[in-house]
């Protein structure tokens, strides 16, 4: 069944975006801000000045920092925040308005990264009673895919995974974002597209780091395709299937980050290889890298089921370890090939 009313919980641009279309796609939306002063000004403006500010938001976005009133009554609960920020925020909503959110709700997550210290998946989290409360009750979907929120906001064509053990849940999300330009497909690999949605930043990373050295494009796709193997090999350890890495949530994003200066996190990468220091290029970013995070945990994750995961490695290295990105590069070109490395 279409929903009507969807709480969209994240005034990022990508959440912005998202906003946007399901308002186009004829939703009634509230956009829930944690800053008050923003969500007045984007009420009253309707532009998000900060994130988004060259697409106007329809009539139909509601922009609140009441987080009660933006939950009252929705169909659909979208979670469009940095991972750092979604964690702790579960716990919270969980303990103080999971009442809020009617119980029919379908929860839906277009986050990418992992728990830090875990390496745990969101929607593991989100399956938690211990953890999530009542949120553990409702079907929960992730959305996943290669989308840039301006060129998604500005209509541009796009397509975009949707993933849910719950089919009639996927085919609903599917339906609330399908329009002309927007492409949405279902399936039920929930582990594999959120691999994959996460660990890519890990890659855009080391993308930046060879194109910031100046390498070229024959090494930029040599790093796209050796990384895939390696998103591969660990969706294999953790039964994802393979066919879910070749399509839209694993190479359609990983080639859109590792190539596009849209990304935060190849931006990222460029200044690692300009010399900045992480904190320093994080800095220069100034918005939310979440390969910096899944970078641990990717790395923890390799550990634990014993895959081999040399380019998650190096990154980790350079963002952990106190390795230059130049010392990092190094050891990768002087690495001797195994045999699975075809």
């Amino acid at each position: 069944m279409q929903a009507n009313s969807v709480a969209v919980l994240g005034a990022g641009s990508w959440g912005t975006a998202l906003a946007k279309v399901l308002a186009e796609n004829g939703l009634a939306v509230r956009l829930w801000a944690r800053d008050p002063q923003m969500a007045e000004r984007t009420q009253r403006d309707r532009i998000n000045a900060r994130y988004l500010p060259e697409c106007r938001l329809p009539d139909s976005v509601t922009v609140t920092a009441d987080l009660a009133r933006a939950l009252a009554g929705a169909d659909q609960v979208w979670f469009v925040l940095p991972t750092k920020a979604l964690v702790p925020f579960i716990a919270e909503l969980s303990a103080q308005t999971g009442d809020a959110i009617p119980a029919h709700a379908i929860l839906v997550n277009a986050a990418k990264g992992f728990e830090r210290g875990t390496g745990r998946r969101i929607s593991e989290l989100f399956a938690e009673p211990d953890r999530a409360g009542a949120l553990a009750d409702h079907p929960f979907v992730v959305v996943s895919g290669p989308t840039f929120a301006h060129e998604v906001a500005t209509g541009k064509p796009s397509a975009i995974t949707v993933a849910s053990r719950d089919f009639a849940a996927a085919e609903t999300i599917a339906a609330s974002l399908r329009n002309p330009r927007l492409r949405t497909y279902p399936t039920s690999d929930v582990v594999g597209v959120e691999l994959a949605g996460g660990l890519k930043n890990v890659l855009a990373i080391a993308a930046g780091v060879s194109d910031g050295f100046g390498f070229g494009a024959n090494a930029r796709a040599a790093l796209i395709t050796r990384g895939l193997a390696e998103l591969m090999r660990l969706g294999a350890a953790v039964g994802a299937r393979s066919e879910t890495f070749m399509g839209l949530a694993g190479v359609g994003d990983l080639v859109l980050t590792c190539t596009d200066d849209q990304s935060r996190n190849r931006r990222f990468g460029l200044k690692l290889a300009q010399g900045y220091g992480p904190e320093e290029a994080l800095a220069a970013i100034g918005q939310a890298v979440e390969g910096i995070g899944a970078a641990e945990e990717g790395q923890r994750l390799a550990e634990r089921h014993l895959v081999d995961m040399p380019i998650v490695h190096a990154v980790h290295q350079v963002l952990f370890d106190g390795v230059t990105a130049r010392e990092a590069v190094g050891q990768l070109l002087a690495r001797e090939p195994r045999h699975h490395e075809h």
